[in-house]
Parts: structure tokens; sequence; C-alpha cells
């Protein structure tokens, strides 16, 4: 570079005139997060933690969200819907999860890691939990080890 003091100069003008952060920064999102599953690998159930609404800052009080958490397998098919678990956000304990009405809020659901076409086990493998909050997907992995 033969002008260095030129490109320093740009730098330091730009560091003054762009905003320390952008606006987006400030407005709560009610975005969904789908926690890590526990166990994980897991064999023959597994826990998994999700939050709707933007929860702990719960930007929408009194606000529900249809939510959706749907089991998939490798080649894309559904296998489980976990159910819901104990009662929360007005729903009974073990109400399957899918377009269930829940409030902003901290939940948990259970997969008991079987396959909902046939009752039996999943087989050893790698799915994909999807977590879905008014249209809104979060996608992550599980695995089931034997």
């Amino acid at each position: 570079m033969k002008r260095p003091w030129a490109a320093l100069g740009l730098v330091l003008a730009l560091s003054v005139i762009m905003p320390r952060h952008a606006d987006a920064q400030d407005k709560k999102s009610n975005k969904p997060v789908l926690g890590l599953n526990y166990p994980n690998p897991f064999n023959p159930q597994t826990f998994i933690p999700f939050t709707v609404g933007g929860y702990p800052d719960c930007p929408e009080p009194g606000k529900t969200y249809k939510t959706s958490i749907t089991i998939y397998n490798v080649i894309g098919q559904v296998v489980a819907i976990p159910v819901l678990r104990g009662a929360a956000g007005g729903q009974n304990g073990a109400t399957p999860l899918d377009h269930v009405s829940l409030p902003c809020g901290e939940y948990t659901a259970w997969w008991d890691g079987k396959v909902r076409s046939n009752g039996r086990e999943a087989a050893s493998g790698v799915y994909t939990i999807l977590l879905e909050q008014d249209g809104v997907p979060v996608l992550r992995k599980a695995i089931v080890a034997k």
C-alpha cells in the first residue's frame, strides 16, 4: 500500500461516522430458541428444552404462538412428534407438540425414542429436531446410539 496514512484516515473517519450498534440490536426478538437435547447421544429417550416468544424478555406478553416440534430422519421422513413435558402454558402434560398455542415461556419436550408409525425404537443414527413457532423454523441435530 503506497499511502498507509490515507487508509488509516479512512478507517478513522468510518469509525466516527458508523453507529456503535445497529437499530435491530435494540429491538427484542420473539424468535424461538431450541436448546440442546439431553442426553445426546441418547437411548431410549431424550428431553428437548425450548423457549417460545423471545423468553425471558417476552416482547409481546399475553400473545400465544403456534408451536410445533417434529423429529425427522436423514431422508426427511417424519419419525415422531414429541410431547410437552409437564403441565405448561395452559396445556396438559403429554400434549403432542403439533400446532399447540403456547404463551411466551420456557418449556421441555420429551421424545420416547420410538417411531410413530410402528411404535418401535428408532434406529441408531442422526435425527433432525425442527422447532417451528408461527412458521419460524429452528433446527438441531440429535443422535440415537445403541
